[in-house]
């Protein structure tokens, strides 16, 4: 069962220097490609007849690779996420995806919620992967690494509500200078 959990004190393995990349899966190069720039705006290039890279915002990229025998569609659980600006953005994406879901075969489309320190929905694209499009603070997550508020490593001592109300509305919890 899932519960608090302890820095270690042992020192790390490797000596990393940053999170590079990671994988997804496509079925159709091309189609997934059109999706990728022409609805999630995202940088793209081709490494291989089989292979895009993918970045948006930063030097974090995703390998995307042809396996049009996988058939396995990612858990939701898995998602990737995309922010924009404002939660006025968010709305009108969501309006704008009703409308075009067909013409890029998007699969599912959630609706706008407020979960988790964001506004939100999720998409499941041509390939069977996730996108969360939200709007978060400035820097994204990354606030949750920032403010000792809302990390809740070795927070024994905290209520089942005040775990959940920090997880569920961790900006109330920080100053709220940096909620911006």
């Amino acid at each position: 069962m899932p519960g608090i959990t302890h820095r270690s004190t042992k020192p790390p393995l490797l000596t990393s220097r940053f999170l590079s990349h990671g994988t997804l899966e496509c079925r159709d190069i091309a189609a997934t490609r059109r999706f990728y720039e022409e609805v999630l705006g995202l940088e793209v290039v081709q490494q291989a007849p089989m292979a895009l890279l993918v970045r948006l915002g930063g030097n974090h990229c995703y390998a995307v690779v042809e396996t049009p025998g996988s058939g396995q569609d990612m858990p939701l659980m898995n998602h990737n996420g995309v922010d924009l600006g404002s939660e006025e953005e968010v709305r009108e994406a969501y309006d704008a995806l009703q409308r075009v879901k067909d013409e890029y075969a998007i699969r599912k489309l959630t609706k706008p919620v407020r979960q988790h320190g964001t506004y939100s929905f999720y998409l499941q694209d041509l390939d069977g992967n996730w996108w969360e499009i939200c709007h978060l603070p400035k820097g994204g997550y990354a606030f949750r690494f920032e403010y000792p508020e809302v990390d809740l490593t070795g927070r024994e001592d905290l209520s089942p509500q005040e775990i959940r109300s920090r997880y569920q509305r961790p900006l109330d919890h920080i100053p709220s200078e940096a909620a911006r």
